[in-house]
């Protein structure tokens, strides 16, 4: 497809999509119109200019969530009340997965002006650049949030991901934790040795080729094909997001089994499956440097916010899911030991792709091997070498 006929099939479908919007959306947005130029404007934010409230910046900004989950409602109420919390300057319209562009797509439709910004699982830029596959959980690699927060800050892991992301023609706003991922699976799979010949969805890039390393066939879908796929036993087998809302989804109808890892590394390929807040550049200059700032912050607290709504609902979803008779499958240390000696050649191979991904690596190797962290050491990987 040219790029024109694909911006033009993106504006369809953009165009479809804010047309399906309800009537307390529309509501919403009259309100939004009166309150940019209202007095609460000047208490919350007294550095933006009458003028710029009256104009307001729209930011229409697609999720990766599904409507109807914990993820999707929750995104939405945050992006709701940017408007309040910026005193009218910026407004966001939210959209689900799929509205405007596919999940692989996002991206692209934020560089083209078609969306003005992406919540998306930043599993899928790995497609874009090779040093997208350390923007987010990979096998064995940090498995919990705090170890990603020390890799982003302590390790400087935020400033190359911002550069990363101006270079697509976006502002990286922050990232948002989420979950693990779980395997949820229509035959149980007890050790490594069981995913011979699976048919697996996962995510592409190095989290599929180290299923594929222990004999898994993998194969990539986008989240809204998994669940049609597992039902028609088009796959045995597939990776998806957290408890609660592969709940809310159904997977519990489609899979009697879910996979995890062992007690000390429940999730061994995405244990911490980051999504992120975007935005085009040319948007983000748009604003006051104040709010340039205060946007960074609201979505630091919305990751606080949104992993403890994920979380909760997590609770409550685990008990659902053995009353249905689904069996949770721990796999064993060793099954974890196994897999840690497939995925480190890969963590190498994916790094060296270009001086980007070493980078960024790097960072990640530091922070594995901090003695707070300890994941590795250095003869686990005595073998490699990282070329920066």
């Amino acid at each position: 497809m040219s790029n024109n006929k694909h911006e033009n099939t993106l504006l369809t479908n953009l165009d479809n999509a804010t047309s399906k919007v309800s009537k307390a959306s529309t509501t919403r947005r009259n309100f939004l119109k009166t309150a940019a130029v209202g007095s609460a404007a000047a208490v919350a934010a007294p550095w933006v200019g009458n003028v710029q409230a009256q104009q307001g910046i729209r930011i229409r900004m697609q999720s990766s969530w599904q409507p109807g989950t914990v993820g999707y409602r929750t995104f939405e109420a945050w992006a709701n009340g940017v408007v309040e919390a910026t005193s009218g300057e910026v407004s966001i319209e939210p959209f689900p997965a799929g509205a405007v562009a596919g999940a692989f797509e996002v991206a692209d439709a934020v560089r083209n002006g078609v969306l003005d910004g992406q919540n998306w699982f930043t599993v899928y830029w790995p497609g874009k650049m090779p040093a997208g596959v350390f923007l987010t959980a990979f096998p064995m690699g940090l498995s919990l949030p705090h170890q990603w927060d020390m890799m982003f800050g302590a390790y400087g892991g935020m400033d190359i991901a911002k550069d990363l992301y101006r270079r697509q023609g976006q502002e990286l706003l922050g990232y948002v934790h989420h979950d693990l991922n779980l395997i949820h699976s229509k035959i149980p799979l007890r050790s490594f040795d069981d995913f011979k010949g699976i048919k697996l969805r996962m995510p592409g890039g190095i989290v599929a080729e180290t299923f594929a390393e222990i004999g898994a066939r993998t194969t990539l879908l986008p989240g809204s094909e998994v669940y049609p796929a597992l039902e028609k036993g088009t796959i045995d087998a597939a990776d998806f997001t957290g408890a609660a809302v592969n709940y809310e989804l159904g997977f519990w109808q489609v899979a009697d089994y879910i996979i995890m890892g062992p007690p000390s590394t429940p999730c061994l390929h995405q244990a911490v499956d980051l999504m992120d807040i975007s935005v085009n550049r040319r948007t983000f200059e748009r604003m006051s440097s104040q709010t340039q700032d205060l946007m960074h912050d609201l979505v630091a607290a919305y990751s606080r916010e949104h992993y403890a709504a994920i979380q909760k609902a997590n609770a409550e979803a685990w008990p659902k899911y053995r009353e249905k008779g689904v069996e949770i499958i721990h796999l064993t240390e060793e099954d974890a030991t196994r897999f840690r000696e497939v995925a480190i050649p890969l963590w190498f191979k994916w790094a060296n792709k270009d001086a980007d991904a070493a980078r960024l690596f790097k960072a990640h190797l530091n922070t594995m091997m901090d003695p707070a962290v300890a994941l590795i050491t250095e003869e686990d990987i005595k073998d490699y070498q990282l070329n920066l």
